[in-house]
């Protein structure tokens, strides 16, 4: 089966096709189990209701894109750390940090946010390597910072809180964004990179006070619910306050600054799901086009919706390809085998750890995220179990490990994105993110072997 794939993979064949068709050949082959049984595990593989949340954030995703909110979550970067040496690179990574707390996933980013960052920074005289290497390196915060499509694979696969893989993702998601920006600083200090923006009070100030305004909303929430005001008031009262406030000062960042404040505390306070929080996502990003900032046509709408379609059912079809392709790996026991087979090399959280991440590097280059959780889950869960690792800790393992594969060639869609974006080949995009690798994989070292910097967050709310 697994000669089957890759020999199929070699081809060109998508690797959905690829993985159905090898469990097709190994099942017809075999006469284990009846044919029927690959169609029947497919399917069952989409009937899950965390699954519901994949067209949701999609579809939110485009609706961000397709209205225009991320040139005021840009101009917002702009005026709160574009006055800094190597300015427009901080914009990038800061613009990033905000969009993930709304796409969840880093090719919406890499082709929102990217598009018009690369632009910016070509304007302003910045290398086209400088400008595709940063954005690249600040896209894979889409699926760390939550919400993340590849936390709602995860979960629904090792069976893990979602909404504990989203609080979890917060703190390394900031360590990252730290890295990237010491990156940036160190560029725009050996190169003389200015700043791209006059240093203006009055522009700081005014970002400053909606950062402000956006952390007081949970504040004044908590607050009213202190002197015996119900959460659904409280939230009422906090809401209309902060619609006013908008309106007064007619601020152009903060409603699209509230998207992550909405999800996360909606989670953590019991008003939906992770799943539902997806739909919360959508009717959010149809308020801010349609109403805050009147910028989304029906066409446009109708734009954002096909394109959702499409990319949905790739997503579901590796995901139902995926499904009787790992069933297969369980019931014929080779994950068993492989777990016994690395439990007798060495029963050191720390050495698995370093040698599942060299797995999980290599495999994210040659296999799409969905596919490679999808894959790797049912494989290296029991030894994670059996060693006591923490689940929550090793999705976001996983899913950075992955996220630093889709910068990587064969597979690598961001590279691709990017490479489209800035009008490159893909060799000159891959030799220009290469140096941001090392900010990364620093990264995924801290997040490896410091636990608590992914457990923290989830420890205070679960």
């Amino acid at each position: 089966m697994l000669a089957s794939f890759l020999a199929l993979m070699a081809t060109g064949l998508p690797v959905a096709l690829a993985m159905s068709a090898a469990s097709l050949i190994y099942v017809m082959a075999t006469g284990t189990v009846p044919d029927y049984v690959v169609i029947h595990r497919m399917v069952g593989g989409l009937d899950s209701f965390p699954l519901l949340a994949v067209p949701f954030f999609i579809l939110a995703g485009n609706l961000m894109n397709t209205a225009g909110i991320t040139n005021q979550i840009y101009n917002f970067a702009l005026a709160l750390v574009g006055w800094m040496k190597g300015g427009l690179g901080h914009v990038n990574v800061v613009g990033s940090m905000i969009f993930s707390g709304m796409s969840g996933t880093a090719i919406a980013d890499a082709a929102g946010l990217g598009t018009i960052e690369i632009k910016a920074m070509n304007d302003h005289g910045y290398p086209i390597e400088f400008s595709v290497g940063v954005t690249a390196a600040s896209a894979t915060l889409g699926p760390i910072i939550p919400p993340s499509l590849p936390f709602v694979i995860y979960g629904m696969m090792a069976n893990v809180s979602i909404g504990q893989l989203f609080l979890g993702g917060v703190v390394p998601g900031i360590v990252m964004s730290i890295f990237m920006m010491l990156t940036v600083a160190y560029y725009a200090h050996t190169r003389g990179y200015g700043s791209d923006t006059p240093f203006s009070w009055v522009r700081l100030s005014r970002a400053t006070l909606e950062i402000f305004v956006v952390t007081c909303f949970p504040l004044a929430i908590w607050l009213l619910t202190l002197v015996d005001v119900s959460s659904n008031w409280a939230t009422g009262i906090s809401f209309a306050a902060l619609l006013a406030l908008d309106w007064i000062f007619k601020f152009s960042a903060v409603m699209a600054l509230m998207a992550p404040v909405i999800l996360i505390g909606g989670m953590t306070m019991g008003w939906f799901t992770p799943t539902e929080a997806a739909v919360a996502a959508v009717v959010w990003a149809l308020f801010l086009g349609l109403v805050r900032y009147r910028s989304l046509s029906w066409r446009m709408l109708i734009k954002a919706s096909m394109d959702t379609i499409e990319t949905t059912s790739t997503v579901l079809l590796i995901v139902a390809a995926a499904s009787i392709f790992s069933w297969l790996l369980t019931v014929t026991h080779v994950a068993e085998a492989i777990s016994n087979g690395v439990l007798a090399i060495t029963d050191k959280p720390a050495a698995f750890l370093f040698l599942a991440n060299i797995l999980m590097l290599f495999v994210g280059c040659f296999l799409e995220t969905t596919a490679a959780i999808l894959i790797l889950v049912p494989i290296l869960m029991p030894i994670v179990l059996k060693l006591g690792i923490d689940p929550v800790h090793f999705g976001l393992v996983m899913v950075l490990n992955l996220m630093i594969g889709l910068l990587h060639p064969p597979m690598g869609m961001v590279l691709f994105v990017l490479a489209r974006v800035a009008k490159l080949s893909v060799e000159r995009t891959t030799v220009a993110i290469l140096p941001w690798l090392v900010c990364l994989l620093v990264s995924l070292v801290v997040v490896t072997y410091i636990p608590e910097v992914t457990l923290w967050l989830p420890r205070q709310f679960f």
